[in-house]
């Protein structure tokens, strides 16, 4: 457990005590030696008489425990879907001849992106040509040997040796059409076709790198990119620290600077089994719908996930005083006698502070004015 106490609040409460402590407090008071005093000490135990003023001033109430989780923040920003992010490669090398998109645009699956001229592609229609051509020549042959065989005029070995022709022609053939098919789309040989290059998935193009008149001569080098953001991550960036108290699961409230006010929730989908080596970070990823395109690519955000903690005294922040280098509250052990306590706090939270110890449930403490008895 990471005692972060957040003592802030506190510093009012010190500032009162020490002017207030003076005013009310019944020791080296110049009041006339009748007037009653506001409380008393004993061996380290305080009672406020029933003709006390306190009375109306000091608010009693007993601290509960509670099972709930603790709100980290983390900085983090939005990214695409690597699962639903397609670089568009050429198949061939060739020359840029039509772009039908632009930079940003959205694009459905199997649209028409580029249209490229391209030399192998030609090649590729040929060797289709090429390799029919010769299939039917082979099963002509075929045919002829197997009619001539059983007029009885030829040798078995003759007609085994053009069913290996056959065999081979068919071979070739369904090769060409297939690396034609993969290359082009189509398995049907057009040699003055151009090779059109269309959207593998829907979503927007995020990068462009190509022009009309340009050359694409790397196979590997993208030509763009396409990216579906119906579906995009936050990724938190978690410090090395606190990267043990994060799980898959964990529910994550994100914020945007984009969106004041609004919040997006969601669930710890991700947890790299790896740092970054550079800044010592461990990436978490939410995945959120994105169905509206709010979330886009490289907005920052901040991400505050709840890290379960176990069952805890919480005690109101207005309770807690502050005595020399410790952190005190009043706990009533009978009706209006109370005694000093130290207190180990954990988090601060909206709702109040943990207590590591000092406190159990069902204690009563004094939750308002305990200023005025500090002495």
């Amino acid at each position: 457990m990471f005692h972060r106490l957040n003592k802030n609040g506190l510093r009012v409460s010190i500032a009162m005590a020490v002017a207030l402590s003076v005013a009310a407090c019944s020791h080296g008071s110049n009041e006339d030696a009748e007037t009653p005093p506001a409380f008393t000490v004993d061996h380290g135990v305080l009672k406020v008489p029933e003709n006390s003023p306190l009375r109306k001033e000091l608010v009693i109430q007993p601290v509960d425990m509670r099972a709930a989780p603790h709100a980290m923040m983390f900085p983090a920003n939005v990214e695409a879907d690597p699962a639903r992010t397609a670089n568009v490669l050429p198949a061939l090398t060739g020359k840029v001849v039509e772009l039908k998109i632009g930079l940003g645009d959205h694009v459905n699956r199997g649209q028409l992106l580029a249209v490229v001229d391209s030399g192998d592609l030609a090649q590729a229609n040929a060797d289709v040509v090429k390799a029919r051509d010769a299939f039917d020549l082979a099963r002509k042959t075929l045919d002829r040997a197997r009619g001539v065989k059983a007029a009885g005029g030829n040798a078995v070995k003759d007609l085994e040796a053009t069913q290996s022709g056959f065999n081979q022609a068919q071979a070739e053939y369904d090769r060409a059409r297939t690396r034609l098919q993969a290359l082009s789309g189509s398995p049907d040989a057009q040699t003055s076709r151009p090779m059109q290059v269309t959207a593998p998935i829907s979503g927007y193009v995020t990068a462009l790198s190509v022009s009309p008149g340009t050359y694409v001569n790397d196979p590997t080098a993208a030509m763009m990119t396409v990216s579906n953001l119906d579906t995009v991550w936050i990724t938190a960036n978690v410090p090395e620290i606190d990267s043990g108290l994060i799980a898959k699961g964990q529910k994550v409230d994100a914020t945007l600077s984009a969106y004041p006010g609004k919040v997006f929730h969601g669930d710890v989908s991700f947890v790299s089994p790896v740092l970054q080596p550079d800044t010592r970070r461990d990436l978490v990823r939410v995945t959120f719908q994105n169905p509206d395109g709010e979330l886009k690519p490289n907005m920052f955000a901040s991400a505050s996930i709840d890290i379960p903690q176990p069952p805890q005294v919480f005690v109101p922040e207005s309770a807690l005083v502050m005595n020399n280098d410790s952190i005190t509250v009043f706990v009533e052990v009978s009706p209006w006698t109370f005694e000093r306590r130290a207190v180990d706090l954990s988090y601060d939270e909206t709702d109040g502070t943990r207590v590591l110890k000092g406190l159990k449930a069902g204690d009563r403490v004094i939750v308002r004015g305990g200023v005025l008895l500090n002495d």
